[in-house]
Parts: C-alpha cells; sequence; structure tokens
C-alpha cells in the first residue's frame, strides 16, 4: 500500500515536532539549572556581604581610640559626674545616654572616652586572683560522719555558723544576734579544715578558703585591697563561709619597733578588723577563722564582736581515738584479728591526722606483702613508723609496740 504524500508530510512533521519537545525538555533542564545556580550565587553573595560588614564593623572597633579607665568621685545634680581618671587629675564630664544613671554610683569603675573623657559605660569591679581561686567550685565532700571525737566542738561551730545561715529565725525570735566569727584553737592536725569544710558542706553555702599568709604582699596596700576584694566577693556570692587558716600569719600582736613588712602586715590587719566590724551578724557571711598559735594574736582579733566564739581543739581522747579509727578503717579490708581498742589506746597523744596516716601506712603494709587484707602486725608496724616513742609521743606504760 503506497504511502500518500500527505501521509508523507505528517510523519515528517511528528518528527520535527518530536525534535523539538526534546530540544524544550533540554533548555527546560537547562533553565532549572541555572535557577539553581542562581539561587546558590545569590546565598553566597549574601554571605559575602554578612562577612563584609562584619568585617568593616572589627575594622572600625580596632581603629576606634582606646578608652580610659577612671573612677567616680561624686555625682553633681546637673547630670555630670566627678571621675578621677587613670591619667592623674579629677575631671567634671558628661555621661553617655547609653549608661543607665542607677549604675553610677561613687567609687565604680568607669571607662572614659579619650578625647572628651565622657562616660562611655561602667566596668565590673576587679578581683585580684588570688581572691578568685580562693573560691571553692565543686561542693566539699566532707560530712559531719567525717569527723570523730569533736562532737561538742561540732556542736558550737553548727550554733555560731550553720544555724544563722539556715534557721535564722531562731536567733529573731529570741532577740539575739549569732556570732560574727568563730576561730578554731588547737595543734596541726586535730581537725580544723574539715569542721570548716564539714559545715559548708551542711549549709550549701559558698566555701571560700584562704591561707593567712596568702594576704600578706610585698607592696603597700596590697594586702588589705585583697582583704577588701575578698569580703566583697564572699557579699557577691551569700550564702558565703570565709575560712582563713593560720590566721596567726596575718593576725599577730603588733609591736612598737617594726621594719616596713611588719607595718604592711599590721596594715592588712587592720582592713581585717574593719571588714568584721563592717558587715551585721545577721547577714548570710560567716568567717571562721584557724591557727595552732592562739597566743600570738592580736586582742583586737580576739574582742567580742569579731571572732565572738573560740573553740578549743585538743587531742583526742581515748573515745575520740577509737572513733577516728572506725572512721578510716571503714572501708578497709580488716583481718579479724584486728582490735581497734588496743590501737585506740596505744595511740595516745596521736593526733587526728596521724591516726588516718596510722591506717594509710597499716595498708601500704599490707600491699607490699601482696595482701588485700590488713593485719594487727600491719598496724603495729605502721605505728612504729608514724608514732615512734622517740618523738615525744606519750605511749601508755606497759603498752609499747609489740
Amino acid at each position: 500500500m503506497e504511502i500518500t504524500q500527505q501521509e508523507e508530510f505528517v510523519i515528517e512533521l511528528r518528527e520535527k515536532i518530536k525534535v523539538l519537545e526534546d530540544r524544550n525538555n533540554r533548555l527546560m533542564e537547562d533553565v532549572r539549572k541555572a535557577e539553581g545556580e542562581k539561587r546558590y550565587v545569590e546565598s553566597e553573595l549574601f554571605r559575602l556581604q554578612k562577612d563584609i560588614k562584619r568585617l568593616r564593623a572589627e575594622m572600625e572597633r580596632l581603629k576606634s581610640p582606646p578608652l580610659i579607665i577612671g573612677t567616680i568621685r561624686d555625682l553633681l545634680s546637673d547630670g555630670r559626674v566627678v571621675v578621677k581618671s587613670s591619667t592623674g587629675p579629677d575631671f567634671i564630664v558628661s555621661t553617655s545616654e547609653y549608661v543607665p544613671w542607677e549604675d553610677m554610683i561613687p567609687g565604680a569603675r568607669v571607662s572614659l572616652n579619650k578625647q572628651t573623657l565622657a562616660v562611655m559605660g561602667v566596668l565590673p569591679s576587679p578581683l585580684d586572683p588570688i581572691v578568685t581561686g580562693a573560691e571553692i567550685i565543686e561542693k566539699p565532700d566532707i560530712s559531719y560522719e567525717n569527723i570523730g571525737g569533736l562532737k561538742d566542738q561540732m556542736r558550737d561551730l553548727r550554733e555560731a555558723v550553720e544555724d544563722p545561715l539556715l534557721r535564722p529565725e531562731l536567733y529573731r525570735k529570741v532577740g539575739i544576734e549569732p556570732p560574727k566569727g568563730v576561730l578554731l584553737v588547737g595543734p596541726p592536725g586535730t581537725g580544723k579544715t574539715l569542721m570548716a569544710k564539714a559545715v559548708a558542706n551542711a549549709t550549701n553555702a559558698t566555701f571560700i578558703r584562704l591561707v593567712g599568709s596568702e594576704l600578706v604582699q610585698k607592696y603597700i596596700g596590697e594586702g588589705a585591697r585583697l582583704v577588701r576584694e575578698l569580703f566583697e566577693m564572699a557579699k557577691d556570692k551569700a550564702p558565703s563561709i570565709i575560712f582563713i587558716d593560720e590566721l596567726d600569719s596575718v593576725g599577730a600582736k603588733r609591736l612598737d619597733s617594726t621594719t616596713s613588712g611588719d607595718r604592711e602586715v599590721q596594715r592588712t590587719l587592720m582592713q581585717l578588723l574593719a571588714e568584721l566590724d563592717g558587715f551585721k551578724p545577721t547577714a548570710d557571711i560567716k568567717i571562721i577563722g584557724a591557727t595552732n598559735r592562739p597566743d600570738i594574736l592580736d586582742e583586737a582579733l580576739l574582742r567580742p564582736g569579731r571572732f565572738d566564739r573560740i573553740i578549743e581543739i585538743g587531742l583526742p581522747d581515748f573515745d575520740g581515738r577509737l572513733e577516728i579509727f572506725r572512721i578510716h578503717t571503714g572501708r578497709m579490708n580488716l583481718d579479724d584479728s584486728l582490735v581497734l581498742n588496743s590501737l585506740a589506746l596505744r595511740s595516745n597523744g596521736a593526733s587526728g591526722a596521724e591516726i588516718k596516716s596510722v591506717c594509710t601506712e597499716a595498708g601500704m603494709f599490707a600491699i607490699r606483702d601482696g595482701r588485700d587484707t590488713v593485719t594487727m602486725d600491719d598496724f603495729n608496724k605502721a605505728m612504729h613508723k608514724v608514732l615512734e616513742p622517740e618523738t615525744g609521743k606519750p605511749n601508755q606504760p606497759g603498752l609499747m609496740f609489740a
């Protein structure tokens, strides 16, 4: 059957239409790709414009003149302030409208424009790294159960520190003011620091521990500044407990014939006395001091109104030593032949720290012999090592170490 000329034209036309459709599909695909690339280029352009804007702002910030640190001296009724700049004299200057007026208080640190000395902002008060490092970030893990033989002393300390922080209404009902500060007095190793940590654990207060010798600085006024900043940080982080260990290093008696170093220690002591007088007993700040030389402390530090309660912590008696042995051997794998009463009796004159050392040394002797059980013989060796008779430690007659 022959194909007519008209049918040939239709077939040829269909083939052309198919070719045009394929070309149109390819063009549409190219358009979609071009649109996707356009969107990507636009997003990259937007990102780059943001980076350019940020870099220009950073360049402007870096090119801006430095600010001067000053201190507000006084506030005037016309809205201006008197500032003392770090360059020397006092100036009467204006304040930026972006600085809240309620933050402008005498003594505050401010930043000043270099040209006009206008107040540009209020700066936070600086704290010395010695002071900031004194804060114990983690809660002390010492509890009352970890302290043995000091029931009466712990009761006195809890009444003076823990109760005012946790139950201040008791003092208001009775109509008395709680003690401001507590002084722990006793030989080394008797548990003064442990008692302070246990109270901080029970009260959930910020525990700030500082050794008295850290407050003694080389330059004039530095020690007094540290004391001032220490109490400022305690107020900001209240409720807080300030524990000053080895208080005698900064609170020794003032003498007439002194060197320049002694005078600087006295300035630090006077600042400490002023800070102790400067806060109310009902405030959420408690002071605990510790010393093993109360005989050299200045009388002004011990008078009522500063360290109101003095707690004497002596060497533990038999019951105290027995309790301390039970605490430190509670987790030890002990032999059945061990008699704690005998150990407590033979350790007469030992401090709590020495008893802990005896327990540790006994465990070390067992490890040295390859055993996982601590025997009485290990404790005998440990007591020979830690509590040697020639050190002057008194021992009960007839109970010399085997």
